[in-house]
């Protein structure tokens, strides 16, 4: 008796595991069929925002705009790419390290090429051309990934989809996010879907090339979520062993740190009238950190000299003001703090350009070298009416948000897709080895379709799929 209830017992539990097992209940080893994984592919929206490390500030733009969709954008699943570090591996370490080390020896070749390139030309034309190679690899990106909207922070990435989308061989939204406070012809593409731009005086610029204004979106640069948290300036003095009662000056390269040999000595800085605390950020310039830690033994200020760091939110929020490259993500940052800055030594080109619009707004002040940099501290700290004045006129020209309305663009973009499945601009032929390019991209994204290569239309196979 006991052992036919036991055997039924057993018969009832192992039916019963066996069928959890089925309906998945229990976790079960085996490998996922091909429409397991197609489903799980579709439970995110991939986002693809391609940025460049030319440039700190790309890069910051993009992880800006990364954070904003983890917090706001659960359903999307943002990928960052290194344009050129995908598309051209091999070259891109040396060709960084030239662009860099070219800005540095010889910025004033780098101005004359900016600004003959400014406008659409043989010579831009030429210049984007060069520096937007890899048409199958950047394909290849697209059927990787298979996002549903592109952004992307580095004019050159832009162009590359453009160009892609011109050719008929994706039509995929694009959304290029201008990271400066000023525009240049390798940011401006025919088939972008939308612009995002810092200010309004941007977008009007951009009407009046020609573009039309339902593509341009002014959010502001968009910055990282933290400088959205709010600041406890007391604890933030603890924290980094700062004295309340000193006047704090925070000093900021960009990313490279590229001050280059002529910054400060401890010579130099005791000419300042009044004793100050130096907050110097040198960025990925460890060269240059080691050098300042040495030269600025001895002055009466008292110094931190900092590498590349993750909280210069910090920093900022108990500055009283920066000394800064006027780069756009950095000055964008400076911005939604309230930090009054002094613009040391402006690049030819983009710098120039933000400069002028951050002192036209009156939230900085230029210094072309370090005795105006010294005379315009002294000015700053005896005229404290001024350096408050320069903390409101921020309040015009910021937008702390920036990164968060960028994601309302993303959607409309990509909400534009669904709702117009085909481009009207989008040409309906493409030729010689783009035709097969074409053939290939419309096969990845509409298995059952056929492509006739010569007339570049699309029907529906004969096999009744």
């Amino acid at each position: 008796m006991n052992f036919s209830f036991s055997l039924k017992v057993y018969c009832i539990v192992s039916k019963g595991s066996r069928m959890r097992k089925r309906s998945g209940a229990f976790p079960v080893n085996r490998p996922k069929s091909r429409g397991e994984k197609r489903m799980a592919n579709k439970k995110k929206d991939k986002v693809l925002i391609l940025t460049g490390a030319f440039g700190e500030g790309h890069l910051q733009a993009a992880r800006a705009i990364e954070q904003a969709m983890k917090i706001r954008s659960p359903k999307a699943d943002p990928v960052v790419v290194d344009f050129m570090e995908w598309v051209h591996p091999t070259l891109f370490p040396v060709s960084h390290y030239v662009y860099m080390k070219g800005i540095e020896k010889f910025p004033n070749l780098y101005g004359y090429l900016y600004r003959k390139t400014y406008g659409r030309n043989a010579l831009s034309k030429t210049l984007t051309g060069l520096f937007s190679t890899g048409m199958r690899k950047t394909l290849r990106m697209l059927e990787t990934i298979r996002p549903s909207v592109i952004v992307s922070t580095y004019p050159f990435a832009s162009s590359m989809i453009s160009k892609l989308k011109e050719y008929g061989l994706t039509d995929i939204p694009l959304v290029t996010v201008i990271t400066d406070h000023t525009h240049h012809s390798s940011w401006l593409h025919p088939y972008t879907d939308h612009y995002v731009v810092g200010s309004h005086m941007l977008r009007r610029q951009l009407i009046r090339l020609g573009i039309p204004g339902r593509k341009i979106s002014c959010t502001g640069i968009p910055i990282k979520p933290s400088f959205l948290k709010p600041v406890n300036k007391q604890a933030l003095y603890k924290k980094y062993g700062l004295d309340p009662a000193l006047p704090a000056v925070l000093v900021m390269g960009g990313g490279e740190g590229l001050f280059g040999d002529g910054l400060f000595t401890a010579e130099k800085l005791d000419e300042v009238p009044f004793r100050m605390q130096l907050l110097i950020v040198c960025g990925h310039n460890e060269k240059l950190r080691a050098r300042l830690m040495d030269d600025l033994k001895g002055t009466k200020h008292k110094v931190f000299v900092l590498g590349y760091i993750d909280y210069v939110r910090d920093l900022m929020a108990v500055s009283d003001v920066m000394i800064t490259k006027p780069g756009g993500v950095t000055t964008a940052e400076a911005l939604a703090m309230e930090l009054p800055m002094i613009l040391y030594k402006a690049l030819p080109g983009q710098e120039e350009d933000n400069a002028a619009f951050l002192t036209q707004a009156g939230a900085a002040v230029e210094a072309a070298d370090e005795g105006t940099l010294i005379r315009c501290l002294a000015r700053l700290n005896e005229n404290r009416a001024q350096l408050a004045k320069m903390k409101r006129n921020t309040l015009s020209i910021q937008n702390r948000e920036a990164a968060f309305r960028v994601l309302s663009v993303i959607d409309q973009a990509k909400y534009a897709r669904l709702i117009h499945a085909s481009d009207p601009e989008m040409p309906d032929t493409a030729h010689g080895k783009y035709a097969r390019m074409r053939k290939k991209a419309l096969l990845v994204h509409h298995p059952h379709e056929s492509l006739d290569e010569r007339s570049g239309t699309v029907w529906k196979s004969s096999s009744g799929y």
